[in-house]
């Protein structure tokens, strides 16, 4: 009787460990899925690769994008974003920058935190993908880089813009006018000067959009890009 209660105890060990095994060589197969590259962009100096990781965390940081699991319409914007983040970032290279300080990583988190409906739903989102918390390391890390590359963006591109009276009373007459008479008749038309401000804005953030899109056509044209893998 005692051998037979000990071989079923030795059944059960055995039946633990496989599982264990199994469980253990599942999830070494799905890390590694998570982290398969994906693509690579190399400028002739350095090599960017972006994984699958990659992906899904930028899908993370989207309120109401579904990330369990995400659509390949998703992982492919996902990838385009991140292709176009990572040749700005291989140029704001060549122009060396202080880094964001924690102050304002944590301002850009709490940002990001009012976009979703709760923080305990961010806070799930980032655990789907990888991350412990909002201040998980490597979390802080990719917000960080995020900054960096908004800085560089700003630097570049919007520092430069230049938005002349002219400018302003012309969108004034030819867009505002008009598209203010078509969505409300009968009301009273604000003034240029109560409106100059936010015409400035929608004409500074135009050109900026104009200038970026002009810079990644010309970046792509520069570098190459391997897709390596399916995004799925």
């Amino acid at each position: 009787m005692r051998f037979e209660g000990f071989r079923s105890v030795l059944q059960i060990g055995v039946k633990l460990l496989i599982v264990m095994a199994l469980v253990s060589v599942g999830s070494m197969m799905a890390q590694k899925r998570v982290d398969r590259s994906v693509a690579t962009i190399n400028d002739g100096v350095r090599t960017e690769i972006i994984t699958y990781s990659d992906l899904l965390w930028q899908l993370a940081l989207q309120p109401g994008t579904a990330i369990d699991p995400p659509t390949q319409d998703d992982l492919n914007r996902a990838l385009q974003t991140l292709i176009n983040q990572r040749l700005f970032a291989l140029e704001a290279q060549r122009i060396p920058r202080a880094a964001p300080t924690d102050d304002e990583v944590k301002a850009e988190v709490k940002d990001l935190i009012s976009r979703f409906p709760s923080p305990a739903e961010f806070e799930r989102r980032l655990n789907r993908v990888g991350f412990t918390s909002v201040t998980d390391d490597n979390f802080e890390e990719i917000i960080a880089e995020r900054l960096a590359i908004k800085k560089y963006l700003d630097f570049r591109f919007r520092s430069f813009i230049v938005i002349t009276p002219a400018d302003e009373e012309k969108y004034y007459r030819d867009v505002y006018t008009p598209e203010f008479r078509r969505r409300y008749p009968g009301v009273v038309i604000p003034s240029l000067d109560d409106k100059r401000a936010e015409i400035r804005n929608i004409l500074t953030e135009d050109k900026v959009s104009q200038q970026i899109e002009t810079f990644l056509d010309e970046a792509k044209r520069r570098v190459e890009i391997v897709i390596l893998n399916d995004t799925q």
